[in-house]
């Protein structure tokens, strides 16, 4: 494993055991409602039908949330559906959250004509300009918040929306068959003969 994948998979970790971990705590009671939901979602092969974003919305969530997971030698936000995630939370456990998003998203759309008046949306910019505009934001509420969602998405269970294909699981390297061999930690261990 490169460097890069290393310091990404460790960042990506992190996140996930902190603000990801905390925010997936908080919700856990809604998550049945949300997975009821996302088994309406079509196969991970057929394009989203959303149910909160229009489909400019979803465009720029989805071009923020694959900056912020961005795709390289692994998949990123957008081949784990991230946007499938986020938008099933705003109609579930997460509603109170729609207004953020849509105050947030008009903000973003502020920032990108300020920055770069003859865009026509912060997703049809190319890559540079979205960090540089994001760059401009990211002390913002809003996008603590679509980065929060971002992250718990790329780690939620598939059931959920995110995680198309496991390919949050996988970077971590995380076995969801609970098929575990013994032992499962130091405290299951035999001691060896040098210990006795």
């Amino acid at each position: 494993m490169s460097g890069r994948e290393r310091s990404r998979r460790e960042f990506l970790v992190q996140a996930l055991t902190g603000a990801g971990a905390a925010w997936a705590a908080t919700n856990y009671g809604g998550i049945e409602e949300a997975a009821a939901f996302a088994w309406q979602s079509p196969p991970s092969g057929a394009p989203p039908t959303f149910a909160f974003f229009t489909a400019a919305q979803a465009a720029d969530v989805e071009a923020m949330a694959a900056q912020i997971i961005p795709t390289d030698a692994t998949p990123g936000a957008r081949e784990a559906r991230v946007i499938v995630f986020i938008d099933r939370i705003l109609t579930t456990f997460e509603k109170d959250a729609q207004t953020d998003y849509t105050r947030g998203l008009a903000e973003l759309g502020r920032q990108t004509h300020q920055m770069y008046p003859s865009a026509g949306a912060f997703s049809a910019l190319p890559a540079p300009d979205q960090i540089a505009v994001l760059t401009a934001i990211e002390k913002s509420p809003f996008f603590n918040l679509v980065r929060t969602h971002t992250i718990t998405g790329f780690f939620a269970a598939p059931v959920h929306g995110g995680n198309a294909g496991k390919v949050g699981w996988a970077l971590v390297n995380y076995d969801d068959s609970l098929r575990h061999a013994p032992p499962f930690g130091y405290y299951d261990a035999r001691p060896d003969s040098a210990s006795r």
